[in-house]
C-alpha cells in the first residue's frame, strides 16, 4: 500500500485546481462523518429517552443522558466546524500561493517597465502574470486522481 502512493509534499498543492479538489473532497469527507455522528447522536438519544434503565430517579437518568449523549454533539459540532475551516484554508492558500505572489510580479514588472527604453518597454508590458483562476463549480478530477496522474507523469 505505501509503494503505491508517493510521500506528500506541501507543494502538490501548488495548482489551484488540486488545492480546490482537495479542500472540496476534505470537505465533503468532515459533511459525512459529522452525518453519521449525528445519525448516531439521534438513534442513542431516541432510544435512551424511550429505554431509560430501570433504578434511576429522574434527575439521575436526566445526567447519565447529558453525559452520554454530550460528546457526540461537541463531536458533531467540531466535524462541522472543521468543513467550514476548509473554505478559509482554499482561501488562504490560493491567496498566498496565487494571487498575492502575481499582483507582486505584475507590481514588479511595472516597474522594470518604467525603468528599461521605450523599446524594450512594450515587450515587458505584454509579459502579463495570468490571473488566479476562480473556478465557481467543483473541480474536473478528484484530488487523489491528480495525484495519481502527476506520479505516472513524474514516472
Amino acid at each position: 500500500m505505501g509503494a503505491e502512493y508517493e510521500t506528500w509534499s506541501g507543494d502538490m498543492l501548488d495548482d489551484p485546481a488540486m488545492m480546490e479538489a482537495f479542500a472540496t473532497q476534505l470537505r465533503r469527507r468532515l459533511a459525512e462523518q459529522a452525518n453519521y455522528v449525528a445519525h448516531i447522536r439521534r438513534d442513542a438519544e431516541a432510544m435512551w429517552k424511550e429505554n431509560p434503565p430501570e433504578g434511576y430517579g429522574s434527575f439521575e437518568a436526566w445526567w447519565r443522558h447529558r453525559w452520554l449523549s454530550g460528546p457526540f454533539g461537541e463531536i458533531q459540532a467540531h466535524l462541522e466546524e472543521a468543513a467550514k475551516l476548509t473554505f478559509r484554508l482554499e482561501a488562504r492558500y490560493r491567496r498566498g500561493r496565487h494571487e498575492i505572489p502575481a499582483r507582486r510580479q505584475a507590481a514588479a514588472e511595472a516597474r522594470q517597465a518604467r525603468a528599461l527604453p521605450a523599446g524594450l518597454s512594450a515587450a515587458a508590458r505584454d509579459a502579463q502574470p495570468a490571473p488566479a483562476r476562480a473556478q465557481a463549480g467543483p473541480p474536473e478530477k478528484p484530488f487523489l486522481e491528480m495525484l495519481r496522474e502527476r506520479r505516472e507523469r513524474s514516472a
